[in-house]
């Protein structure tokens, strides 16, 4: 067993520190709100520390599940920060949904001190954070990741190593390309199905055994035609994310028309009041008024 800091209890990070209590590691963990982590140790047990650097002191690993660049360089690099008290030897895993510039930053700074440094953004959303079941992309050097993988093991229905360091983010960015068009499309189908006097959860069940399939369809199809969006991953964090898509897209010569589209199409419901909400509740541009 690993005895390992957890830092970020997020509504991601607070259900993937547990799974690693309850799968048997000495978990330590600091979040930015104390009283969170005070929640945490109070339903999990293990420690909470003032700092990430005290949370990370004498660590094999260090798991981070932060907010965006910024938060990531502060708690990593900072004058409290990871790195002012992480040893020599110790892994630090970025879960956190990033660019891949400051991964490659941080692995950096990294291995200046001997630590080592794999990006890992996952995919699943406050439900497979919860059930355990996220799917981990890896970036890094092999044979740390094999080092880490059966600890990831615990909230994770699948992990892959992508390559170097920065890999992982950048295949984080592509399964965000694709959540924004399926949603657009979905939204798009819903209301189509609609108005053509058709009811909307048939047509799903139909075109749900077919090659319009997906995870969006299966999961949110119900939820949008009943107008729920309370719930989920929230626009605002998908704006976050296809603003570095974006990004990386300009710096290598990507086309990504739709995507582009789609952000702006977030930014309407963002105006709207909709920024905590689902992102499936894109269909609400399509539906207002109605």
């Amino acid at each position: 067993m690993a005895s390992i800091a957890f830092i970020g209890l997020g509504v991601m990070g607070f259900p993937m520190a547990g799974h690693l209590k309850r799968a048997g590691h000495e978990v330590t963990v600091y979040n930015r709100t104390t009283a969170k982590a005070a929640l945490w140790t109070e339903q999990h047990g293990g420690e909470s520390r003032e700092t990430p650097a005290l949370a990370a002191t004498e660590q094999d690993m260090i798991m981070l599940c932060v907010g965006n660049d910024d938060d990531l360089r502060e708690v990593v690099a900072g004058p409290d920060g990871v790195l002012a008290g992480a040893r020599k030897g110790a892994v630090i895993v970025d879960h956190t949904t990033s660019s891949a510039t400051v991964a490659r930053e941080l692995a950096a700074l990294c291995q200046e001190k001997g630590i080592g440094f794999l990006d890992a953004p996952v995919s699943g959303g406050e439900a497979g954070a919860v059930s355990g079941q996220l799917t981990i992309m890896v970036g890094g050097d092999e044979s740390v990741y094999d080092l880490v993988r059966p600890v990831l093991n615990a909230y994770a229905k699948m992990t892959r190593h992508m390559g170097q360091v920065g890999c992982g983010q950048l295949t984080k960015m592509v399964n965000q390309i694709c959540i924004a068009g399926l949603v657009q499309g979905l939204s798009e189908a819903l209301h189509f199905a609609q108005n053509a006097g058709l009811d909307g959860e048939s047509a799903m069940a139909v075109i749900g055994k077919g090659a319009a399939q997906s995870w969006q369809l299966d999961n949110r199809h119900k939820t949008m035609l009943a107008g729920e969006f309370d719930f989920g991953f929230a626009v605002d964090w998908m704006r976050k994310d296809l603003s570095i898509v974006l990004d990386e897209a300009r710096r290598n010569g990507s086309q990504l028309p739709v995507t582009a589209l789609v952000d702006q199409f977030y930014a309407d419901v963002q105006a709207a009041g909709g920024g905590r909400w689902d992102t499936s509740s894109l269909i609400t541009r399509l539906t207002r008024g109605r």
